[in-house]
């Protein structure tokens, strides 16, 4: 039985699953953004996730863990350098997955999984001014106050011009 058992196996060996996520995991550190089918984006994302995690606290023992995992030196400098200073203030949700489509050969699902605080596409900016919104209720109503506008202007003006204003209406 196979209760609890929850993560993908990927259709490889224990030790090839291992092999293949460190190396996405490098990937993904070092060009923050890789290609990948969606299965595969949705393991790295629980395998990368901790680790950026243990990252935030430079210390010798969380170095060695990460090493542990990932058994290459640039991109621990990497993951403990850049990646820790940005993702330092994030509580978690370090990476995200976009969809792309399908393959054309086999029909895979294929998506980017991204590091979030290095896409400067998706970074929260200056917010574009907002549109009015251009409807037949909304011109409705300014119809409706433009004669009312005229009305207030007209009680505004001096008392030689009113009953000119008031003739103009009249017509």
């Amino acid at each position: 039985m196979r209760h609890g058992k929850k993560f993908n196996h990927l259709g490889r060996t224990a030790d090839h699953r291992r092999a293949m996520l460190a190396n996405m995991a490098i990937s993904l550190i070092m060009h923050k953004r890789i290609t990948t089918t969606l299965a595969k984006a949705k393991a790295l994302k629980k395998y990368v996730e901790p680790l950026i995690t243990r990252s935030k606290d430079d210390s010798t023992n969380s170095r060695r863990v990460v090493f542990s995992y990932l058994q290459n030196k640039e991109a621990l400098k990497e993951l403990f350098g850049p990646v820790a200073q940005k993702v330092g203030d994030r509580p978690g949700g370090y990476t995200r997955i976009i969809r792309l489509g399908f393959r054309q050969g086999d029909a895979a699902e294929i998506c980017f999984i991204e590091l979030v605080d290095f896409d400067e596409n998706m970074l929260k900016g200056p917010k574009a001014e907002k549109k009015t919104r251009r409807s037949r209720k909304s011109s409705a109503a300014k119809a409706e106050a433009a004669p009312a506008a005229e009305e207030v202007k007209a009680e505004e003006a001096p008392a030689a011009e009113a009953p000119a204003a008031e003739e103009a209406k009249a017509e």
